[in-house]
């Protein structure tokens, strides 16, 4: 499709139609030339690729000329021709070029040198136009588009959760509020804390930190939903794993149980990787090429291997018998940090980890408990040089074993009313997981910092752009 007979530069790149007119629009990577022909590097964001133009100069004005500068915005219109060169197939010589918009070199901060990704965090509304950028979000779109398909091809229903919501399924606390009162002088109750009554909603609201707990009342009428949506979390963490606004993919199932919940996650993760090698080629080969070169070997590594599975019983073994300089010594009951994960996916199996059956101490209120009495049907996916990339579990559906969990929680028992229904009424086995979509990029992009593979990040003291 063309808009206005504009053709897209990733097109106008695999085309063999030469001689023929046509306009391509974008923005200027480089500019070189002399007095006599000028070389004009354009990309549109459609490909990595740029296209060169080919401008006789004395056949344009010179202030036109003059303003053509890197970052600048133009339309050519031009003749497709072989290019002569190397590096590129095609080439336009340009009949006419129209200025949108200029670029003062004086000002634009991306010049043709290389930039460290901490300053282009700081021009976030800007970095998109870089080759990192542009390829990272390209992916990121193509792995959007890979998870809807996945689901859809495999029968699944697309439930949209709510963002706002009275309830914290993780049970961690940490949690944005939502709320219209005047915070310089609201409404109290009588022994002086805040009238949440008198809120909008009518009660105290948060962010969303999970849309598992209503995407498990859309599984046990449907059989087979997903979620996939913003998520938030107040954690004062400033690390490169952690941001306050991330996207959640999370498939809930009726009639699975923990066995049906690994086999899903583990075709699921790989048939995303298999996705990216196949259709993100180029700009995966760029980032291999220029920030990891184990990358494109190691996602093949995930798609052509089966993945470890072992009990928490069985990681605590290995890790404390390694002989490993760990930050945090193990024990029985601890919960795995990432230095553990990532030495049992890198150092000891050397493929990607499944961990079952952790302490139900450890773990939220709603996982299945096990006959034992002191473990949780609950699994963590493992990847290499991320960590865990998955959670999830088997849901309890012992109403009554849910019920003691949630009172032994302190968790407020009729804020979870409806959640409870569903133990009542036509009860199931169900199971479900959540991937954190961050996580998954940045294992497919290689990139080191999660700030990195969402366009505009929110994290402790930042919510610019």
């Amino acid at each position: 499709m063309s808009i206005k007979s504009r053709t897209k530069i990733q097109d106008a790149l695999t085309s063999d139609e030469f001689e023929k007119e046509i306009t391509v629009k974008g923005w200027v990577r480089t500019r070189r030339g002399n007095k006599k022909i000028a070389f004009i590097a354009l990309n549109d964001g459609s490909t990595i690729n740029n296209i060169q133009i080919i401008a006789d100069v004395p056949a344009f004005p010179e202030e036109l000329l003059r303003q053509i500068t890197t970052g600048a915005c133009i339309s050519v219109t031009g003749l497709l021709t072989s290019s002569p060169g190397g590096g590129q197939n095609v080439e336009i010589q340009a009949q006419t070029i129209e200025l949108y918009g200029a670029a003062d070199p004086a000002s634009y901060p991306l010049q043709k040198k290389g930039h460290s990704l901490e300053f282009l965090r700081e021009i976030a509304h800007l970095r998109p136009r870089t080759n990192t950028f542009g390829a990272i979000f390209r992916i990121r779109h193509a792995m959007a588009y890979a998870i809807h398909k996945y689901f859809n091809d495999n029968g699944f229903f697309y439930l949209h959760t709510p963002i706002i919501t009275g309830s914290d399924a993780e049970g961690a606390g940490e949690m944005f509020r939502v709320t219209t009162l005047d915070m310089n002088n609201p409404p109290k109750t009588q022994d002086g804390k805040i009238n949440y009554k008198e809120d909008f909603f009518g009660k105290e609201t948060n962010l969303t930190v999970s849309g598992q707990l209503e995407g498990e009342l859309g599984a046990l009428a449907l059989s087979e939903i997903y979620t996939f949506g913003p998520t938030f979390r107040a954690e004062n963490s400033n690390t490169p794993r952690h941001l306050a606004e991330f996207w959640m993919i999370e498939p809930e199932m009726a009639f699975y149980d923990i066995e049906d919940n690994m086999d899903l996650a583990e075709d699921f993760l790989k048939y995303l990787t298999v996705y990216a090698l196949e259709h993100c080629h180029e700009d995966l080969n760029f980032l291999n090429n220029m920030y990891d070169k184990e990358l494109i070997s190691r996602l093949n590594s995930v798609i052509n291997t089966d993945f470890m599975r072992i009990s928490y019983t069985e990681a605590v073994e290995i890790l404390s018998s390694s002989g490993a300089d760990f930050e945090f010594p193990t024990h029985w009951g601890s919960d795995l940090q990432s230095e553990h994960e990532r030495y049992l996916v890198e150092a000891h199996f050397k493929k990607p980890v499944i961990i079952t059956g952790y302490p139900k101490k450890i773990k939220a209120f709603y996982m299945k408990q096990n006959d034992d009495g002191n473990t949780v049907r609950a699994m963590d996916v493992l990847f290499p040089k991320i960590g865990e990339i998955i959670g999830g579990s088997q849901r309890e559906d012992d109403i009554n074993k849910l019920e003691a969990r949630i009172k032994e929680l302190d968790i407020p028992m009729e804020d979870l009313g409806w959640y409870l229904d569903t133990r009542k009424f036509g009860n199931a086995p169900h199971s479900g997981f959540g991937l954190g979509f961050e996580r998954m990029m940045l294992f497919i992009t290689g990139m080191s910092n999660i700030r990195d593979v969402m366009p505009f990040p929110r994290t402790p003291k930042n919510a610019a752009f």
